[in-house]
C-alpha cells in the first residue's frame, strides 16, 4: 500500500470507527500531517479530556496513552506501537514517593506528566514543561518533591521560592546535549537565537535566549523578529516550526537529537491499530482513579 493509500484508508477508518488521532510534535512529519490534533503533552491532554470520539489513537509514547485513558476510561485508547516508551517515565519509584511523604512535612509531590500511571497514582499534582513553574508556585506547600525529571525540577526551582527536592531522572535525548554542542552551533550561526527545552542540563539552559515547552518554542519562533534559531530539543519539532515560520531558518545540534521511541510511530502502524483495534491501553481501575486526581488538578491549575 502506498503512502497516499495509507492516508486515505486511515481517514476512512477514522470516520467508520469514530476515532480521533492525536500526535506529539516529536512524531514523524507524515504522522503529524495525518493527525487531527498535534501538540505538546499539555495540549494533547486537554484535547483527550474533551473529545467526543469513541476511540483515541495516540501517536506518542506509553505515558501519553495512559494519561488519555486515565482521563477517558469509557473510551478506547490505541497506541500505534505498544513498545514506544519514555525511559524517564520510569526513573522514579512509588516506594521513594511514599518514603518522602512519610518523612517530610508540608510536602507536595509534583509529577511531570512524563511518568507512568503508577507513579501518578501516588502524587498530588501533575505538570508539563509548559505549566510546571506556574503550578508549583500556586501550591500551598512549602516543600515540593519533583519527579521524575531532575533537570526540569532545577529549572522550576530557579523560578520558585519553594524548597524543591530533586529526583535524579532525565530525558536521555535532552541530557546528552552538552554546552560544547550548543556552542558549536552558535559559533556557526552567531546571530541565531537559542530556543531550548527545560529538560536540558542546567549549564546548557544557561545558554538559552528562550526556555520553554515545544509549543512555547514554536510560538516564540513564530512571533520573534529574529530570522535564525538554534533549537535545542528533539528534531521532530522542526516540521511544525517550518509550517508556522516558513521564512525562518532553524539549526540543531549534531548529531541530531532523535527520540527513537517516538519514531516507532509510523503511518502503517497507525493504520493497523485503527483497523484491528490493536494495542489498547489497559489500566486497573484502582490505579486509574488514583492517577486521575493529579491530572485533573493540573488541568484545573494549569
Amino acid at each position: 500500500m502506498t503512502k497516499t493509500d495509507l492516508i486515505k484508508e486511515i481517514n476512512k477508518l477514522k470516520q467508520e470507527k469514530n476515532a480521533v488521532i492525536l500526535a506529539h510534535y516529536y512524531c514523524e512529519p507524515e504522522v503529524q500531517n495525518t493527525a487531527d490534533y498535534v501538540g505538546d503533552s499539555f495540549y494533547l491532554a486537554k484535547v483527550a479530556k474533551n473529545t467526543d470520539c469513541e476511540r483515541i489513537v495516540f501517536c506518542g509514547v506509553e505515558f501519553m496513552g495512559e494519561s488519555a485513558k486515565i482521563l477517558n476510561p469509557e473510551k478506547t485508547v490505541l497506541m500505534p506501537d505498544k513498545t514506544a516508551d519514555c525511559p524517564m517515565a520510569h526513573m522514579a519509584s512509588v516506594e521513594k514517593v511514599l518514603e518522602m511523604k512519610r518523612s517530610c512535612n508540608d510536602l507536595a509531590v509534583v509529577c511531570y506528566i512524563n511518568s507512568s500511571a503508577e507513579l501518578k497514582s501516588v502524587c498530588d499534582v501533575c505538570v508539563t514543561s509548559s505549566n510546571a513553574v506556574n503550578i508549583v508556585n500556586k501550591l500551598p506547600n512549602k516543600n515540593v518533591f519533583f519527579i521524575p525529571d531532575g533537570n526540569l525540577g532545577r529549572y522550576v526551582a530557579k523560578q520558585s521560592s519553594k524548597n524543591i527536592i530533586f529526583n535524579n531522572g532525565y530525558c536521555p535525548i535532552h541530557n546528552n546535549i552538552t554546552v560544547s554542542l550548543v556552542k558549536s552551533v552558535k559559533n556557526a550561526h552567531p546571530s541565531a537565537k537559542i530556543l531550548m527545552h527545560p529538560e536540558c542540563l542546567p549549564e546548557v539552559v544557561e545558554l538559552a535566549d528562550y526556555v520553554g515547552s515545544t509549543s512555547g518554542i514554536i510560538e516564540y519562533a513564530q512571533k520573534s523578529d529574529a530570522k535564525e534559531f538554534i533549537v535545542i530539543t528533539e528534531i521532530g519539532v522542526l516540521h511544525e516550526l517550518q509550517k508556522k515560520a516558513p521564512d525562518k531558518k532553524f539549526y540543531f545540534t549534531e548529531p541530531m537529537p532523535i527520540c527513537a521511541d517516538m519514531k516507532k510511530v509510523t503511518l502503517k502502524r497507525v493504520y493497523n491499530c485503527l483497523l484491528n483495534d490493536e494495542n489498547a491501553v489497559e489500566i486497573s481501575e484502582d490505579i486509574r482513579k488514583k492517577a486521575l486526581a493529579p491530572l485533573e488538578k493540573m488541568l484545573e491549575l494549569g
